[in-house]
């Protein structure tokens, strides 16, 4: 009876990141209109104009600085960079697709990627030709978090060199190369991602 005396415990703050409307659970719909006339110059084919929202990953890339990305159920992310934690100290929004994925099971085959697999001058995918981005000679290192409730995560180990090349004027397309890690039972789970990007800007979409 003497509840009103008690203190309520504060409310415990949500570790998945929510930006621009963005959430786990949430549903994104692009301009279709955009999409239609940006597709056909793409290495994307039959985006999904609405998509769900399945999971929300985290890379600490400093003290201030994140990539914040929303997987969703067309097998594609919008990742965000931000520096800071309001939606005005966003510095990037991109729209990305996996490619291909390629299991790797050796050491010997892994440790070849990451010395000069992941990394080169260029990238030709299916004879269009991507030019490499950052000058770094090895891939760089990143550990995302990857939510797909409040309470079910995982960990992955990231080694990622960024190429683009330029679709239009207006346009360019990057080509996102991973060399990721997980492990599983204490057993090293690899594999190689390539995914294509392109930048979003913010009525190219809203989220309900």
């Amino acid at each position: 009876m003497f509840d009103f005396f008690k203190k309520k415990p504060a409310d415990k703050k949500s570790l998945i990141p929510e930006v621009l409307g963005l959430r786990l659970g949430g549903v994104i719909e692009l301009d279709a209109l955009k999409m239609k006339i940006i597709e056909p110059d793409l290495t994307i084919a039959g985006a999904a104009t609405t998509q769900l929202i399945q999971a929300v990953g985290v890379v600490q890339l400093d003290n201030a600085t994140r990539l914040i990305r929303y997987y969703t159920d067309d097998d594609a992310m919008v990742q965000i960079l931000i520096e800071g934690d309001s939606d005005a100290d966003v510095q990037q929004c991109m729209l990305s697709y996996y490619y291909s994925t390629t299991p790797i099971d050796t050491d010997t085959r892994w440790n070849e990627w990451l010395t000069k697999g992941v990394v080169k001058s260029y990238w030709d995918l299916d004879g269009v030709n991507f030019t490499k981005l950052w000058e770094n000679e090895l891939p760089v290192a990143m550990t995302e978090t990857t939510w797909t409730s409040e309470t079910e995560c995982s960990r992955t180990d990231q080694f990622v060199m960024l190429y683009s090349r330029d679709v239009n004027a207006d346009l360019s397309e990057v080509l996102i190369v991973s060399a990721e890690e997980q492990i599983v039972n204490n057993s090293a789970d690899r594999c190689l991602v390539l995914s294509t990007a392109f930048e979003l800007q913010p009525n190219d979409f809203k989220v309900n």
